[in-house]
């Protein structure tokens, strides 16, 4: 009898075992399936974080050119021998962009978030970091480029009339949305001179200055994403 009871209690420990053994390997498969899903999207969201870093240098750089264009011509105006000829002040003019905005790519941040794989990234800084970006960073960069959209129109339409400019575009030349080339213009001297002018430019250097300090602060985070999403994986 006791012999009986203790096969009994052996086949039935040795069939437990082999169920628990089963779910535990199932869940360390599961979890191994779940962990290579995740790095594959950390893999593809530090190759899109770095399309989007040559958006924001090239992005940055056009400021940069677009300032300079602005204090050439803010610089001639407040020297009473005008020194610039007018082909290059209109020249100037066609060629500086501040309405350009950063468009960040989310898809792959998105499809983290739906399919569970963001929690399951270990490092809290990358978590931190993400968040930050296509959260506040994101929305932030929304706001100012809207404000900076409607001040563009702004900017182009006054001067273009005023100065009566005529211009052809490539749109295969130039980093995103093609170059223009003048073509023929009618120089409103009194304009060049106003105050209305003078301001009007110095709200675009405003606007210049702002953003691209805006998307340097944006650049810095992007590139520390970059190097935390190979910690990620290694």
């Amino acid at each position: 009898m006791k012999k009986t009871i203790w096969n009994h209690f052996i086949q039935g420990f040795v069939i437990f075992s082999s169920v628990l053994l089963s779910l535990y390997l199932g869940n360390l498969n599961n979890n191994s399936t779940e962990t290579s899903k995740k790095n594959n999207y950390i893999k593809d969201l530090s190759l899109s974080l770095q399309e989007d870093i040559s958006q924001l240098q090239s992005l940055i750089n056009i400021l940069n050119v677009s300032e300079n264009l602005i204090v050439e011509i803010q610089n001639d105006l407040d020297n009473v021998n005008f020194n610039l000829n007018e082909d290059k002040i209109i020249n100037n003019l066609l060629n500086i962009e501040v309405g350009f905005s950063f468009f960040p790519q989310d898809g792959v941040y998105n499809q983290m978030i739906s399919t569970g794989s963001f929690e399951l990234i270990t490092n809290e800084d990358l978590k931190k970091n993400l968040l930050e970006m296509y959260n506040h960073q994101m929305a932030r960069n929304y706001a100012t480029s809207l404000e900076i959209d409607n001040f563009n129109l702004t900017f182009r339409a006054v001067p273009y009339d005023q100065f009566r400019i005529r211009f052809d575009y490539n749109l295969l030349d130039g980093d995103f949305y093609g170059k223009r080339k003048l073509t023929s213009y009618n120089f409103n001297d009194s304009y060049y001179k106003s105050n209305s002018f003078y301001g009007l430019l110095s709200q675009a250097k405003l606007y210049a200055n702002m953003y691209r300090r805006q998307l340097s602060d944006i650049l810095v985070s992007y590139e520390e994403t970059v190097l935390l999403c190979r910690q990620e994986v290694m």
